[in-house]
């Protein structure tokens, strides 16, 4: 089989949370440019229906379901959603998060576990409907979780960054990754996760506004990501090209945790 066939995902059905804007929409145009057919869950009817006319504009074939992944009747809803229209999902991309800045110290309950509820929680029950309902059954898929470095490694002190539940939630993502990788090999499912460095967002702005110059400083490529780094690796994470990868943690930061 030659390359072009391998990231081939023509037929294939896929899910990206969070994908009505950022780094999910960035996703889903890659995954619909190689011949996914996408459905976008989100909560923001509003900003679904921008992204799908955005999709439909580059040739995407593109599903939207407005919806809240944090509720408990959220998983079999989406799922069963997406049956309807498209069939079974073959590639589930874990992307909608949040953050809450405080210092450890002060950090409220409430908003730990808002933080865990959907960095966490919501992608473990989602990722368990896909698989018994689909890949388990048909002994395939491809799941790619969006973790972050922050998962991998701490903050800088000077950068007061309040971040310990969104640390925490990425790196018990990364290790939730391992978890299913290792358990779900026997039925044909990939399970890993991508790394994201800094790049421009609705959720990063106002860190960015104080701690740019920093982080270009402190990143050997010397820039932040943009609107195109992050689509190579998760058509590869979600195509053929990685059926001998599972479990594994892709970062992609411009080098900035090798210094």
């Amino acid at each position: 089989m030659g390359v072009k066939q391998l990231l081939d995902l023509t037929g294939k059905v896929a899910l990206v949370t969070g994908g009505s804007r950022g780094i999910g929409l960035q996703m889903a145009e890659a995954l619909g440019e190689m011949g996914a057919r996408v459905t976008l869950a989100a909560r923001r009817q509003d900003e679904l229906d921008a992204a799908r006319a955005h999709l439909a504009a580059l040739g995407v074939d593109c599903h939207a379901l407005a919806v809240d992944v944090t509720q408990p009747d959220a998983p079999a809803r989406i799922v069963a959603g997406i049956e309807g229209h498209w069939g079974p999902v073959d590639i589930l991309v874990n992307n909608a998060g949040t953050n809450w800045g405080a210092p450890a110290e002060e950090y409220p309950d409430d908003a730990w576990r808002k933080v865990m509820s959907l960095n966490l929680d919501a992608a473990f029950r989602l990722t368990r409907e896909v698989a018994r309902r689909g890949m388990i059954p048909r002994r395939s898929g491809k799941v790619v979780n969006i973790a972050s470095i922050s998962g991998m490694v701490g903050n800088p002190p000077a950068w007061q960054m309040g971040m310990v539940a969104y640390n925490a939630s990425k790196g018990a993502l990364i290790s939730m990754t391992r978890g299913l990788a290792a358990e779900w090999g026997r039925h044909g499912i990939n399970v890993n996760a991508i790394c994201p460095g800094f790049f421009p967002s609705k959720m990063s702005r106002a860190a960015l506004d104080r701690i740019e110059r920093d982080v270009l400083a402190m990143t050997p490529l010397g820039r932040l990501g943009g609107p195109e780094d992050l689509k190579g690796a998760v058509v590869f994470l979600a195509s053929e090209a990685s059926r001998h990868v599972t479990g594994q943690a892709l970062v992609v930061d411009g080098g900035c945790t090798v210094v």
